[in-house]
């Protein structure tokens, strides 16, 4: 069954695999807590502590890591129903 055409399909299919890539790596970036990434964290502006801060921060970086891996698995589906109308068009014009 056709949804989408040829050229929509194949921009599905690049567009879904440089998002798994790069949501991913964003996510074992946020795993081992990069500092490069703590301004996209949702952090308070002032801490009682710095333990207080730190639990903050690790939670933040764990909650980022796992949202991010979530949306890679979305982009797999998305790669995955791009590839099946990509291979639909592909011998619906084969004929």
């Amino acid at each position: 069954m056709k949804i989408c055409g040829p050229k929509l399909s194949l921009c599905g299919l690049i567009i879904s695999v440089w998002g798994i890539i790069q949501l991913t790596l964003m996510g074992l970036f946020f795993y081992i807590h990069s500092v490069a990434l703590i301004e996209d964290l949702p952090l308070e502006e002032k801490y009682d502590n710095i333990d207080d801060f730190y639990s903050a921060a690790n939670a933040a970086y764990n909650q980022n890591a796992y949202n991010c891996w979530i949306a890679a698995c979305i982009y797999v589906l998305t790669l995955l129903l791009s590839a099946q109308q990509f291979y639909a068009n592909s011998r619906v014009t084969a004929n």
